[in-house]
């Protein structure tokens, strides 16, 4: 392929998204040429011909065989478990039967695995190389799957399962406890283990001449191993160690459990390989038939990773070219959308159910100060603040009511993480095992000032989210049963140095976890209910790891609680959006007909917040700006803030008049139609939008519309005002005084109001004929009835705004003054809006190849 060609086929490959056919992304191209350059040379039409034959080549060469995924063409050849298999038909049993799972639970792993197993190359080809991706959610099950992917592998006939499990002891074990549980002893003699649950059960060179023996037919080798540096130098040993005749037999799967911590290359230059990445690519490049498979619910690394690196051909990198496929989300699963909410759609009738449930308690900020050091100092003592305290009674009393629901034979746990420093630590165990001693008799005995605080936060939080199940319970009730759970609790240390580590092995335990990093990736607490949770990061994939307190709840979803800071809350808000933006661009491969290699992942940026280490963006490239098709509204107010209140009512009071003056009103429906760009933009301008809008900034608008002007010059403008309700207090230009929107804001203390929600979705019909809505319907397809035209939606707000009902997600507004929010719906195709970051897919040519190959001896020789 000549460099022109090259340059054609990437031009066209842009273009297919707008226009559906090879044919019609050819000739925008052609038409665009010979606007620029006048008639196309006979070289530059053979050209343009041999790259949409090259297009429509690698088009017939991609299929999508599954729901979720998408992949290169292959042998279809694997389509589920037969009858005869053993492992798979033994896992399911256990889950069932020993487990206790439910039908519905088992259905969906089985699924979920054989689709990921299908992803896989096929065990009956003599030499493969496969990467890919599987993207879970927070503590969602990632494990099950891969349990359930190991066992039909198997059976399918893979025979060597290498597992990176974590870069911890406890991980590690962790890992490997799980997989003999679930698999390994429900066939112990079908199963050769390398490394063993113990915390040094680590892998080590084998025995018998430091090599791999020959598998069995029928049965596995095992090795759970840690990604450390002398850890997989001694399985590279062992792999270059054995002979090519058991080599040649060993058909290898490797799952890289966590795979965006330590295994993308982190150098700082792409020649600098980290030790890890280095030598899980050896790994891969020393095995005949291998594939690797990345397990993460935080894929932003591992989706910008270069696909071309350096020399290829000698040490391939771990961009996952051959399939990136998302896990649905789970049955039962407590997620972002329990803690943080969702978007509801109608925010006038809105509830207080789009907040959801009412579990996040924001820490007082002079109460920080009391719980964790600035500096880092071993000298520091924390206390039991009011926040703490209450967070410490409310795990007591979720103890004692789940021994009444029949739980009593579950873990039960509590997360503390107010530091990463290990010093600190123990210092806050001591301290929260003298406020027990100190307060453990008298909550016993139910009697003096903490147990009226007691009594205070157990009216307060079971007032606050509705019970799982009908109950009526009194504190006086769990009286004995909190005694048992007092007497049953354990305050344990969890870091890298503690000596007394947490087991779940055994009996059920009652456990107060306080903890650092370790507590931040991968490790499972189990039954765990109550957070209190200090540290904060700069990066998307530490912060969505720490939610620790993501996963199944079954029996007591009504319980847990998080308290954190107001700004760690207002993050996870945002993230919790963009977690779901990177699983719908992984469904979008299927309707773009592309593999891993020819579309990327696109992650939004947010302003103040690193998507992952600057190490692991080397590769990462700013792409499009756009709003195309999406629509944005404010949620989030400087209520109290009197200029900036009023100055935006009076930037939309002056829109008002000149959309009266330049535009069509009409009078029954509050609209103005075509009302000129810059009476919009003048708009945008004056509007102070609120600094805590992570993800929406009036810089990115207002380039935007300079970038679009062309196709945004006329826009429909509607003042959504309700038929009753308060009138404002001030104008809003020449239409007076007008009805306000009620809109409270959630009831968590800051200095800024957030509404969650100020448009419905019946809104963004307000300037069209038909303005029916299905039962149902969603945004995509009502805006596909509008008219090609932005809509500008104002908002004018009631200043006192009190809720609609009487729960305590949602409080009254409490503005200075009425406010103003506005709401826009662009026309288009769905794009993504503000600032995003996706890896170069540019193939390099041959020349550009060999020239990067000089390079790189350049720099060695030096």
């Amino acid at each position: 392929m000549t460099p022109q060609v090259a340059k054609f086929v990437r031009e066209i490959n842009q273009r297919l998204p707008a226009y559906g056919s090879v044919q019609g992304a050819s000739e925008d191209l052609r038409s665009f040429m010979q606007d620029v350059m006048g008639p196309l040379s006979a070289e530059n039409e053979a050209n343009l011909a041999e790259a949409m034959r090259l297009v429509e080549a690698s088009l017939q060469s991609v299929e999508i065989l599954r729901r979720n995924s998408l992949v290169k063409v292959r042998q279809d050849w694997y389509s589920g478990p037969s009858s005869v298999d053993p492992h798979w038909a033994a896992l399911k049993g256990y889950l069932l039967n020993e487990k206790g799972w439910g039908e519905d639970s088992v259905r969906s792993i089985d699924e979920a695995s054989t689709e990921v197993v299908s992803l896989l190359a096929n065990p009956g080809e003599g030499q493969f190389r496969c990467r890919g991706l599987v993207v879970g959610y927070v503590q969602s099950g990632k494990t099950a799957n891969m349990t359930g992917v190991i066992a039909k592998a198997v059976d399918a006939g893979y025979n060597l399962i290498v597992i990176f499990g974590g870069v911890t002891n406890k991980l590690r074990a962790q890992t490997q406890r799980r997989l003999q549980s679930d698999i390994v002893d429900r066939h112990r003699h079908l199963w050769q283990l390398y490394t063993t649950p113990a915390d040094d059960g680590d892998f080590i060179r084998p025995p018998n001449n430091g090599q791999f023996t020959m598998p069995v037919p029928g049965r596995a080798q095992l090795v759970v191993m840690k990604k450390e540096g002398t850890r997989l130098k001694a399985f590279l040993d062992a792999v270059e160690h054995t002979p090519a005749t058991v080599l040649r037999s060993l058909k290898t799967l490797i799952i890289d459990d966590e795979c965006d911590q330590a295994s993308v290359n982190a150098g700082r230059k792409e020649y600098d390989i980290t030790e890890i990445n280095r030598a899980i690519r050896k790994i891969i490049r020393a095995l005949p038939a291998v594939s690797y498979v990345g397990y993460t619910a935080t894929p932003f690394a591992n989706v910008f990773i270069n696909p071309f690196p350096v020399s290829k051909d000698e040490l391939d990198d771990l961009y996952p070219e051959d399939f990136i496929t998302a896990l649905e989300r789970p049955e039962g699963y407590f997620g972002a959308r329990e803690v943080f909410g969702f978007d509801p759609d109608d925010a006038d009738r809105d509830e207080g159910q789009s907040a959801g449930r009412d579990m996040v308690r924001a820490i007082p900020a002079k109460e920080v100060a009391l719980l964790r050091s600035v500096h880092s100092s071993k000298t520091f003592q924390p206390k039991v603040t009011p926040a703490l305290e209450r967070a410490l009674i409310w795990f007591l009393l979720t103890c004692a009511l789940r021994r009444r629901r029949g739980h009593g034979t579950s873990h039960m746990t509590m997360l503390v993480h107010t530091s990463q420093l290990v010093a600190q630590h123990e210092n806050m165990a001591v301290e929260i095992r003298a406020w027990l001693s100190q307060n453990s008799d008298a909550l016993s005995a139910g009697h003096g000032a903490i147990w009226q605080t007691a009594v205070d936060v157990w009216e307060d939080e079971t007032s606050r989210v509705r019970p799982e199940r009908t109950e009526t319970v009194s504190v006086i009730d769990l009286l004995p049963l909190l005694v048992e759970a007092i007497q049953a609790l354990e305050v344990v240390v969890e870091n890298g140095v503690s000596d007394k580590r947490l087991d779940y092995t055994g009996a059920p335990k009652t456990y107060i976890v306080v903890g650092g990093s370790v507590l931040a990736r991968g490790l499972t607490l189990e039954g765990l209910c109550v957070s209190f949770f200090l540290r904060t990061s700069k990066q998307y994939d530490t912060l969505l790891q720490m939610g620790r307190w993501f996963g199944f709840r079954h029996g007591y979803a009504d319980l847990p609680r998080l308290w954190s800071t107001q700004d760690l809350i207002a993050n996870f808000r945002a993230l919790a959006h963009i977690e779901e933006e990177i699983r719908q661009d992984i469904s979008e491969y299927k309707l773009r007909k592309a593999t891993p290699q020819e579309f990327a992942v696109k992650v939004r940026a947010i302003p103040g917040l690193a998507i992952t280490s600057a190490a692991k963006m080397r590769y990462a490239r700013k792409t499009s700006i756009s709003f195309e098709g999406k629509h944005i509204q404010t949620i989030r107010f400087d209520h109290l803030k009197d200029g900036i209140v009023l100055d935006n009512w009076a930037a939309a009071a002056h829109l008002v008049d000149a959309a009266h003056a330049k535009g069509i009103y009409e009078e029954g429906r509050g609209v103005f139609k075509d009302v000129p760009i810059e009476a919009v933009r003048q708009f945008l301008n004056s509007y102070d939008i609120c600094r805590a809008h992570l993800d929406l900034k009036r810089e990115m608008l207002l380039n935007y519309l300079d970038v679009a002007a062309d196709k945004l010059s006329k826009w429909n403008v509607a003042v959504v005002s309700p038929r009753e309700g308060v009138l404002s207090s001030k104008p809003l230009g020449f239409l007076g005084a007008v009805h306000t929107s009620v809109r409270s804001r959630l009831a968590e203390p800051s200095e800024y109001a957030d509404v969650k929600a100020l448009m419905s979705k019946r809104d963004i019909l307000v300037d069209v004929d038909d303005r029916q809505m299905q039962k149902g319907e969603e945004w995509r397809a009502l805006k596909s009835r509008r008219p090609d035209k932005p809509l500008l939606l104002i908002y004018p707000i009631e200043a006192r705004s009190e809720p609609k009902n009487g729960g305590k997600a949602r409080v009254a507004l409490g503005a200075v003054d009425d406010l103003i929010g506005f709401g826009i719906v662009f026309p288009g195709e769905l794009d993504r809006a503000g600032a995003y970051w996706a890896v170069e897919l540019d193939v390099p040519t041959p020349e550009q190849l060999e020239d990067d190959g000089e390079l790189e001896e350049e720099l060695v020789d030096v």
